[in-house]
Order: structure tokens, then C-alpha cells, then sequence
């Protein structure tokens, strides 16, 4: 059984290439087989710091978008897709004329939407339309991104958390990461553990001893929440009571996670 992740929320600049490279991230040190698609034609990020893994496909070209199912067959565990703004459209004609979600049911395997917002109102209103005509078969997975946004009020008075939890998804918060540490990973042109252990100036921008030691905090952090997701997944497959299930997995994500001491 392989999982497709969907990394969106329609709207620039709310940090979805982020939650695309941690997921990568989080497969890496793990030996986990994945393959990433990048649908960013003018700075896509998966291609440029995972140039290895990731591929570039075009929302409106058929044959790009088949590949992410093909990409299933090859022996890969996990796919992730990381969507650029304003391509809802053309992702959603492709679902619908050949049935994709319903598919990859079939074949059993899983579709994982990370639908990744911040503080404002476009935000949530793109959320709910993304709601209402979603299939229940694709887990949500709502990204509150502390980077971009503080409050979170519209979305909580929206009820949409409690729709999500509703057919089984999930709500996390992604912590802020201090800026000029991103801005300098994000300058190496490389993965989060190669700029975070970067000391040669020729190479790139080097964080100082404390960027760098945030750095590792927010890595540890957002694997953590990674982990107790996937946890709380695997545990639902195995019980019929997935509120006990969630419960085990935050109790075990909260324990020391060794793969990323040294990220």
C-alpha cells in the first residue's frame, strides 16, 4: 500500500513547499522510498532541494498528472505532490475525469490531502470549498503555519476544524521557524539536514550556532508531529476506536525521536 500526498491550499505564500520538503525530510532519514512531483514551473522547492527525489509535472498536461499514480508502481512507498497556487482547477478536472481518488481506493491505496493555511480569510473560505467537494476516502490534514499567521480565530469560529475531525482528519499547528535561519536554509539550495550542517562558507549561507540550534529544535518538532500522524494512521487500521488511537499516538510521538537528534 503506497499514500499519495497532496500538498496544497490554493493560495501563495501560506508555506506549502515547506510542509513538502519536512515531508521529504521526514522519509529521508528514515530510508523510507518516496518520489516527489513539483508543479511550480518558476521556483519549484522540492526541485530545488531534492533534485534527486523530485520530478516537474504541469497541472494541465494529463499525461504529467498520470505519472504521480504511475510513480505507485515503481516500489514507492510515499509520493508527494506539491502543489503551487491556482491549481485546484486543473488538479480537480483530472480527479474527475478519470475518477483518481476513487482509484487509488481501489488499489488500496491512500490519498493524503495537507491543505496548508494562514491567519486570513481567503484562506479558510478556499478551505471550505475544498470540503465540500472532497471525497471522505482522502484524509485532510489541516496545516495551521505559525509562520505566516498568529491568529487563527476565523479559522477556529469557522467550524472547520470540527468538520475535519468529523470524517476522521487532522488539525496541526506548524511552528514558526525564525526567519533570517529559513531564509539562510532556504539560500543553500539544499536539503533542511545539508544546510542545517553546513560550516563552508564556499558552499552557502552558514547558520550561527543558535540558528543552527533552533533550527534542529523546529526540525525535532515538526518530525514529531509527522510521527504521531502516521502513528495515529496505522493504530485507526488496527482498532475501530480511533480517538484511542489518537491518544496512543500523541503519547508516543511526545517520546524522543532518535532519527532526528542529529537532523
Amino acid at each position: 500500500m503506497g499514500r499519495v500526498h497532496w500538498v496544497g491550499g490554493e493560495k501563495g505564500g501560506v508555506g506549502k513547499s515547506v510542509v513538502a520538503r519536512l515531508l521529504a525530510q521526514y522519509w529521508i532519514d528514515r530510508a523510507i522510498p518516496w518520489t516527489g512531483f513539483d508543479t511550480d514551473r518558476s521556483h519549484g522547492a522540492l526541485l530545488r532541494y531534492y533534485s534527486d527525489y523530485a520530478t516537474p509535472i504541469e497541472v494541465d498536461r494529463v499525461e504529467d498528472l498520470d505519472r504521480i499514480i504511475e510513480a505507485l508502481d515503481e516500489r514507492n512507498e510515499e509520493v508527494v505532490v506539491d502543489l503551487a497556487a491556482q491549481t485546484e482547477a486543473g488538479l480537480d478536472a483530472w480527479f474527475d475525469s478519470g475518477e483518481v481518488l476513487e482509484l487509488l481506493d481501489q488499489l488500496g491505496h491512500e490519498s493524503w490531502y495537507w491543505y496548508v493555511i494562514d491567519d486570513g480569510k481567503d484562506s479558510v473560505r478556499l478551505l471550505a470549498r475544498l470540503l465540500d467537494r472532497l471525497p471522505r476516502s482522502s484524509h485532510v490534514v489541516c496545516v495551521l503555519n505559525r509562520g505566516r499567521g498568529r491568529d487563527f480565530s476565523l479559522f477556529e469560529e469557522s467550524k472547520l476544524r470540527q468538520r475535519i475531525e468529523q470524517r476522521g482528519g487532522d488539525v496541526i499547528e506548524l511552528p514558526a521557524l525564525h526567519p533570517e535561519s529559513m531564509l539562510k536554509m532556504d539560500a543553500y539550495d539544499k536539503s533542511f539536514w545539508a544546510a542545517i550542517h553546513n560550516t563552508d562558507p564556499s558552499e552557502g549561507p552558514c547558520l550561527t550556532r543558535m540558528q543552527r540550534q533552533r533550527a534542529k529544535v523546529f526540525i525535532r518538532k515538526t518530525q514529531a508531529l509527522l510521527r504521531g500522524l502516521f502513528t495515529a494512521a496505522a493504530a485507526d487500521e488496527r482498532t475501530e476506536d480511533p480517538i484511542a488511537s489518537r491518544i496512543f499516538a500523541r503519547s508516543f510521538a511526545a517520546e524522543p525521536d532518535e532519527t532526528v537528534e542529529d537532523a
